[in-house]
């Protein structure tokens, strides 16, 4: 056993040697949550559907978990969302995050989404950035399937929207906790749910900028007027290795060997002195 862990480290060490970010959501509360780096959104804009808005007041910390709740009574001016973002500097390595998503009662068109992105200067910017994964509980964009998403994105025009990216997906139900991991390279990135690829990219579909680490809960479109309500999911912990192509498992290993030590937040990425705008 002690050989085993002794060998453990010695793999695990260089992995982690360039630089890692690690937050396990044991925020007193969510100014301590600001407090420690995150930028909450306020605000309206992409995306979702215009007139629904951001507010910090979505989310919650309890029990090292990270909670984003979507309000909506099924219009846009009774619908409010979260969206929080680390510091945009993060571009090759490896970003994992445990997330329980969720099937909710009520079936708007909700987005549940963990995701690296940085800004879209204007329609069609080369330099765009972004890689995600969304989990459509109840369909959406013209499908009703259940699905998860993993997405390299190329550029994109939000109004009229014209998207290009690579997107794969694996269809049904994702309720519960799972292991999402998306690994950026200089000329691929793949996406994996738990250890199985779900996407894998290349050529302009590689991001070229650095992003910030996200998560959002959205409304997406198809929502029916009436009763308020509510939809959640949680975020137990994110980590990033810099520079580092780490299989999930090795991710989740890492986790939980700085959970062991008792880490309940780790910043040892250099700094890029870019703004996280966190607007889309």
């Amino acid at each position: 056993m002690k050989f085993a862990l002794t060998l453990l480290a010695a793999v695990a060490a260089p992995a982690f040697a360039n630089g890692e970010f690690f937050d396990d959501f044991s925020q007193a509360d969510v100014a301590a949550l600001r407090a420690s780096g995150w930028v909450l959104r306020e605000g309206g804009g992409h995306p979702g559907l215009p007139g629904t808005r951001f507010a910090p007041g979505q989310f919650s910390v309890a029990g090292g978990q990270l909670k984003l709740r979507l309000d909506t009574d099924g219009t846009v001016a009774g619908t409010v969302q979260p969206q929080l973002c680390a510091a945009r500097k993060f571009l090759w390595g490896t970003t994992t995050a445990r997330v329980r998503l969720r099937d909710t009662g009520f079936k708007d068109t909700i987005v549940q989404a963990f995701y690296l992105a940085g800004p879209l200067k204007h329609d069609f910017d080369p330099d765009f950035s972004e890689v995600d994964f969304e989990y459509l509980p109840h369909g959406g964009w013209g499908a009703p399937d259940t699905r998860l998403y993993g997405v390299s994105w190329q550029t994109v025009r939000v109004d009229p929207f014209l998207p290009f990216n690579s997107a794969g997906q694996h269809k049904g139900s994702h309720d519960g906790w799972h292991i999402l991991t998306v690994q950026v390279e200089a000329g691929r990135v793949r996406h994996f749910a738990n250890d199985k690829l779900l996407n894998e990219a290349a050529g302009r579909n590689v991001p070229v900028k650095p992003m910030a680490i996200s998560f959002s809960h959205w409304l997406s479109g198809g929502a029916t007027p009436g009763a308020q309500r509510s939809h959640e999911f949680e975020v137990d912990w994110v980590l990033h290795a810099q520079g580092q192509t780490v299989t999930p498992a090795a991710m989740q290993a890492r986790a939980a060997e700085l959970q062991r030590q008792g880490v309940a937040r780790r910043d040892t990425v250099p700094e890029s002195g870019l703004t996280s705008e966190c607007n889309i």
